[in-house]
C-alpha cells in the first residue's frame, strides 16, 4: 500500500498510524435497501433551529419533497406545542425534482436540551407528511433536542477565548476521545454503544470527541448521546494523512459532506463540526516538510479550499446553526505563540515528547482536545489474549503484538520508575500501569479545570478501545473501567477540591460546574500516613458558580512549623462536604512521588450480601493509596475503585454480580499500591468470613 490510500477512503476506513494495518475493512459492511416510489416522497427532513432561547423557539422545518413529475401535493408537519398538538399544513406546487417546502414554527416556553450535569434532556418529535387532501402517501419523523450552541470566540487576556456557549452557559468541556468501537465496526451493538456512553456520562463526562481517523457513526450512537446528554465535537473523516487536491476528490468529499450533515444535523448533541484530525497540523511533519517550496504551497492551497471552502459552505447551507472549526488542532489560522493562545489544542508534550506530568501545568491551552498516556488492561483481559509463557513480562512477543506503538512497552516502563520502584511481578506491573495512567492525566485534568476560564475543555485520548490491547484508553476493549475511568469520575466531578503547591503555598482550589452558588464546608488536614493530624483548617465557603477559585493558602513554611519538615511522610488532605455527605474529596503530596515513602497497608476486608448486591468494607490503620479490588473471572460492576483509603478509615463499596457470596470472596482480591512492590507474593489483606 502507498500514501495513496486517501484515495480510496470510501472503499477503507484508516484507524490511524498506532492500529497497525491501515485497511481494516472493506466492500459494502451495512444494510443495503432497494426503495421504490411513485410520484412523490419525503427526501429529507430537518427542524432548522433559528433561534432558541426559555423564551421561545423560533424553528424552520424544511421538508424536502422529491416528484416524479409536476403536479399538486399537500405537506404538513405534526409537533407538539406546550404538550398540545400542532400542525402546519401547505397545499403545494411541485415541479420535477427537489422541493423545498418551509414550514415557520414558534414554540412558547421551550423545554431545553442541556448537556449533562446542566439540565434535562427532552427531545420533541417532529413528523412531516406528504400526500393529497385525505391521504398520506409518506412521512418522517425527527427527533430534535431544542438548545442555542455558539463556539464564542472574544479577545480576552490571554488571547482568544474557545468555549461553547449552550443555552446562554458557558460550559467547561468534559470527556475523552472516542475511537472506532471494534476492529470489526459489524460486530458493534446496541449494548456495546450503551455501555460506553453510559460509563461516559457516570464519569461526570459532558462531551465526547468523535476522532476523525475512524468511520462516521451510526444513527444509534447519536440518539443515545442525545439521551444521555453528552456533547458530540464531531470530525469529518479526515485523518492525519495530506488530502488530494483533483477536483473530482474535492466533488466527492463535498458529496460527502453533505449526505453526513443531512444525516445528522437533528441530534442535538452535535455540537461543533470539525474538518480533520490533525491534517492541517501535519504539513509540518516529515516527510512532508521536505518537500518542494511551490509543492507545499499548492498542497496549502488545496488544503484550504477543502476545510476552509468546502466543508463549512456545507455546514453553513445545511446546518448553520452549528459551529464549524477547520480542523483539531487548529486556531482558525490565527498566529501563535508556542503557548497555543486560541484555539484547540493536542498536547502531546508528555509521552510522544517524554516530558514528565508535571509539564502539563506549564501549559495553558484555551481548550485541549487530545491529551493522554498509556497503560496496560487488567489481568482478565491479557489472560484473553495470553498463555502463560506470554505473561513474563511486558516485551514478550504477544504482548509487543497487542502494543501498536513501536515504543509503547518502553516509554510506559520508562514513566513509571521515574515516580515508582519496579513492580515485583507482571500482575503488579499492569496494576501500576493503571495507577501511573491515572494519576498522570489526574494532574493534566486538574490543572485544566483549575485553569477555567482561561482554558474551557479537558477531552483526553482516549475513552474506548477497538480491541484487547494497551493503549491510551480509560476503558478497555470489553468495556472494563480502568484506573483512569476511576479518576475521571472524581477529577470530573460537577464540584471538584483541589489541592495544589505553587508559588511557595498550598493553595486549595474549589472548579464548579454549578450555574449558581453553592454553600459547602471546606475541611483541610495536614496528615502522616499514619494519620495524626498536624495541622487542620475548617471554613464554611460559598462556591462561586462557572468559576475556579482558591479558597485557603497555607504557606509551605506553615506546614513545616506544623511538623512537616519531613516531606516524604506527609499529606494534605481536602474535603469539601454539604449538610454532611461528601462533595469532592482530594489530596496532595508535598514532595515528588519518587520521594514519597508510603507505609505498607494491611487492609482489612469484609464482605456480605446476597441476591446479587453485597457490600465489601475496607480499613487501613495508614494511608493506603490507589486501593483495588479485583475480582478473578467474576464479572462483577462495584460502585468505586483505584480509591484513596485515610488511615483508620472504612471504606464502603457496593458490588453487583450474579455470582454468590461466597464466590466473591473466593476470588476477591484487595491490595494497594505497596502491595505491587517488594518480595512478597500474595498483598496484605486480613479477609473477614462476616
Amino acid at each position: 500500500m502507498t500514501q495513496d490510500k486517501t484515495y480510496i477512503r470510501k472503499a477503507a476506513y484508516e484507524y490511524g498510524w498506532d492500529w497497525g494495518p491501515k485497511f481494516v475493512t472493506s466492500g459494502i459492511w451495512k444494510p443495503v435497501r432497494l426503495e421504490a416510489w411513485d410520484n412523490a416522497r419525503i427526501a429529507d427532513f430537518t427542524v432548522r433551529q433559528r433561534d432558541v432561547s426559555t423564551d421561545v423557539a423560533h424553528l424552520s422545518a424544511e421538508v424536502e419533497v422529491l416528484a416524479a413529475n409536476a403536479g399538486t401535493a399537500r405537506v404538513s408537519v405534526l409537533y407538539d406545542d406546550a404538550a398540545k398538538h400542532a400542525r402546519a399544513t401547505a397545499d403545494v406546487t411541485l415541479h420535477s425534482g427537489i422541493n423545498v417546502i418551509a414550514f415557520p414554527l414558534e414554540i412558547r416556553h421551550p423545554k431545553l436540551w442541556y448537556p449533562a450535569g446542566y439540565g434535562e434532556q427532552p427531545l420533541y418529535k417532529f413528523t412531516a407528511q406528504v400526500g393529497s387532501v385525505g391521504s398520506v402517501v409518506e412521512q418522517r419523523d425527527v427527533k430534535v433536542g431544542l438548545r442555542s450552541i455558539v463556539l464564542r470566540r472574544e479577545l480576552d487576556k490571554w488571547g482568544r477565548s474557545f468555549e461553547l456557549v449552550v443555552n446562554g452557559i458557558p460550559v467547561f468541556a468534559k470527556g475523552a476521545d472516542v475511537i472506532p468501537f471494534d476492529s470489526f465496526p459489524n460486530r458493534v451493538t446496541t449494548a456495546d454503544y450503551r455501555r460506553i456512553l453510559e460509563s461516559a456520562r457516570d464519569a461526570n463526562m459532558n462531551m465526547i470527541r468523535h476522532w476523525g481517523g475512524g468511520y462516521y457513526e451510526t444513527d444509534e450512537f447519536y440518539s443515545i448521546c442525545d439521551e444521555l446528554g453528552i456533547m458530540v465535537w464531531q470530525d469529518f473523516m479526515f485523518g492525519n494523512e495530506w488530502q488530494p487536491g483533483t477536483y473530482a476528490f474535492k466533488q466527492n468529499i463535498e458529496a460527502e459532506a453533505e449526505d453526513q450533515v443531512r444525516r445528522l444535523r437533528n441530534h442535538p448533541s452535535i455540537v461543533i463540526w470539525s474538518g480533520n484530525n490533525e491534517t492541517e497540523l501535519g504539513l509540518n511533519w516529515a516527510p512532508r516538510d521536505k518537500l518542494p517550496t511551490d509543492v507545499k504551497a499548492q498542497m496549502w492551497q488545496d488544503y484550504l479550499t477543502e476545510f476552509s471552502g468546502i466543508l463549512p459552505r456545507v455546514v453553513a447551507r445545511l446546518d448553520a446553526e452549528t459551529p464549524y472549526w477547520p480542523s483539531s488542532p487548529s486556531a482558525d489560522y490565527e498566529p501563535l505563540s508556542e503557548h497555543f493562545q486560541s484555539g484547540d489544542t493536542h498536547d502531546w508534550t508528555i509521552w510522544h515528547g517524554r516530558a514528565p506530568f508535571s509539564d502539563y501545568e506549564k501549559h495553558h491551552w484555551r481548550f485541549v482536545t487530545e491529551y493522554g498516556f498509556q497503560s496496560f488492561p487488567e489481568m482478565r483481559t491479557v489472560e484473553a489474549f495470553t498463555l502463560p509463557e506470554d505473561r513474563t513480562g511486558i516485551f514478550t512477543p504477544v504482548m509487543l503484538a497487542h502494543q501498536k506503538n513501536n515504543e509503547g512497552n518502553s516509554l510506559i516502563h520508562d514513566y513509571l520508575t521515574r515516580d515508582y520502584p519496579e513492580p515485583k511481578d507482571f500482575a503488579s506491573f499492569l496494576y501500576v500501569s493503571q495507577v501511573l495512567q491515572a494519576e498522570g492525566i489526574k494532574i493534566g485534568a486538574e490543572h485544566f479545570r483549575r485553569s477555567r476560564p482561561e482554558t474551557m475543555g479537558s477531552i483526553f485520548w482516549q475513552l474506548n478501545d477497538c480491541w484487547p490491547v494497551a493503549s491510551w484508553s480509560s476503558i478497555d476493549y470489553y468495556g472494563r473501567w480502568k484506573a483512569l475511568q476511576y479518576y475521571a469520575r472524581r477529577f470530573y466531578a460537577p464540584i471538584l477540591v483541589s489541592p495544589h503547591v505553587e508559588d511557595g503555598s498550598v493553595k486549595v482550589y474549589v472548579v464548579s460546574d454549578a450555574v449558581v452558588a453553592k454553600k459547602a464546608n471546606l475541611r483541610v488536614r495536614l496528615m502522616d500516613f499514619d494519620g495524626k493530624v498536624l495541622l487542620e483548617e475548617k471554613h464554611d465557603v460559598d462556591v462561586a458558580p462557572l468559576a475556579s477559585k482558591v479558597y485557603l493558602d497555607w504557606p509551605l513554611k506553615k506546614l513545616a512549623d506544623a511538623g512537616a519538615n519531613d516531606t516524604s511522610h506527609v499529606f494534605v488532605l481536602a474535603e469539601l462536604t454539604q449538610g454532611g455527605a461528601e462533595i469532592s474529596r482530594n489530596l496532595t503530596y508535598l514532595a515528588p512521588v519518587k520521594e514519597i515513602h508510603l507505609k505498607p497497608a494491611t487492609l482489612n476486608v469484609e464482605s456480605a450480601g446476597a441476591n446479587g448486591s453485597f457490600k465489601i468494607r475496607v480499613t487501613s490503620p495508614v494511608l493506603a493509596r490507589s486501593v483495588y479490588l479485583s475480582f478473578g473471572n467474576l464479572d462483577v460492576k462495584v460502585t468505586d475503585n483505584y480509591f484513596d483509603l485515610m488511615p483508620g478509615e472504612t471504606r464502603e463499596i457496593t458490588a453487583t454480580s450474579s455470582a454468590s457470596l461466597n464466590e466473591l470472596k473466593t476470588q476477591l482480591k484487595v491490595i494497594s499500591l505497596t502491595d505491587a512492590f517488594g518480595t512478597s507474593v500474595e498483598p496484605s489483606v486480613k479477609a473477614s468470613t462476616n
